[in-house]
């Protein structure tokens, strides 16, 4: 059987089945386990099975193979299956934008012990390894805002990413532990696996993502097109759920709370410290003391949440000067609309009211330590 007739043959949920949503373990899929642990989904009578993914290579695959109905996925995803770069072409959308921000670039200590301190240092160190092996560095997936962001901090720098640095794919989860194995010398990923390096000493942080592109979106709520015609009452339903999550999430006394449960071994399954140091700070990006990074996850807010057409432009242009996308490749506004729809969210959030059942009382439910 060829691939495409998978694609089309795969089995949908029976009836009554619980929708399956993926994560993988970052601290902006916080608002995912917000609605699910605090009673948002059941709340609007939706049945969902949380999956956490290792990477995001498995996120699109199990979205195209309706192994999942919906999932957290970096914003480059949407154009990325739809147009089939680095899969089969699906058609997908976003209805809600999940959170803006929340990445960093972390170096190695052995750069630090060579004496980088900063870009302009990096540049000087590699020009003086001239015919040398490449120093390496990880993304958390190609088709996604760490290459654009890696590769725009680079060229910052005067350094040429295509010439002068090896660029790999790591699943975020693993990337703390390949900067201390010596597999690679730096990285761009999400949050808390810039912090998580700092804290186990493997390496030490040098920017983050407000400072390199402000308010960039970062993660959505991905579906595929034919879920969200076929399935659009609880589509609009699974949106709204976020969208509450999403406010919870934003508030500054929710986020001691959020630390405890995202470090669960359901989760993140990892150090309560590294995840506080990146929601409710200080961010210390090592060795040097803290950095003035404010806004590092903006999880809501004005025109946060909307998946408007300035959004799915960034994500076009982005994908562009990262190489990803060819720039005469066809995305006019139609087409960047039928995928970033606004219209959704403005339906979704509509019918569940402007103001969340919680507004007066986000403070209040708890969430379990463990999820």
């Amino acid at each position: 059987m060829h691939c495409a007739d998978v694609i089309h043959s795969a089995k949908a949920p029976a009836p009554g089945a619980p929708l399956r949503i993926g994560f993988v373990s970052l601290c902006d899929c916080a608002p995912l386990i917000v609605a699910h642990e605090l009673g948002f989904f059941e709340r609007r009578g939706l049945r969902i099975e949380l999956s956490r993914e290792v990477g995001w290579a498995t996120i699109r695959d199990k979205i195209v193979m309706r192994d999942l109905e919906a999932a957290h996925a970096p914003a480059a995803m949407v154009l990325g299956i739809s147009l089939g770069i680095g899969s089969f072409r699906v058609p997908c959308l976003t209805g809600l934008v999940l959170n803006l921000h929340g990445n960093a670039i972390t170096l190695s200590n052995r750069l630090w012990k060579a004496g980088v301190r900063d870009g302009a240092g990096l540049r000087e160190f590699i020009r003086s390894r001239s015919g040398k092996t490449l120093l390496t560095f990880g993304v958390a997936f190609s088709c996604s805002s760490h290459g654009y962001l890696l590769q725009k901090w680079l060229r910052a720098n005067g350094l040429d990413p295509g010439r002068e640095v090896n660029i790999v794919v790591v699943p975020p989860p693993q990337m703390a532990a390949n900067l201390k194995a010596g597999n690679l010398d730096g990285y761009c990923v999400g949050e808390p696996w810039n912090s998580v390096a700092v804290v186990q000493r493997a390496g030490w942080t040098v920017a983050a993502s407000p400072n390199i592109a402000p308010r960039h979106p970062e993660k959505v709520l991905l579906v595929r097109a034919d879920f969200a015609a076929s399935r659009a009452e609880e589509h609009e339903r699974l949106i709204a759920s976020l969208h509450e999550a999403c406010d919870f999430c934003q508030r500054a006394e929710n986020r001691d709370q959020l630390v405890k449960t995202l470090a669960g071994s359901k989760y993140l399954n990892t150090s309560e410290e590294a995840i506080r140091r990146s929601l409710a700070g200080p961010f210390k990006f090592g060795k040097e003391g803290e950095d003035q990074v404010t806004d590092l996850h903006v999880f809501a807010g004005p025109e946060v949440n909307e998946p408007g057409l300035d959004k799915a432009a960034w994500v076009r242009d982005s994908l562009i000067q990262s190489g990803m996308l060819s720039g005469s490749r066809q995305l006019d506004q139609t087409r960047l609309a039928s995928m970033f729809r606004l219209d959704i969210f403005h339906s979704a959030t509509a019918k569940a009211g402007d103001k969340s059942p919680y507004a007066s009382r986000l403070g209040t439910p708890t969430l379990s330590r463990e999820g």
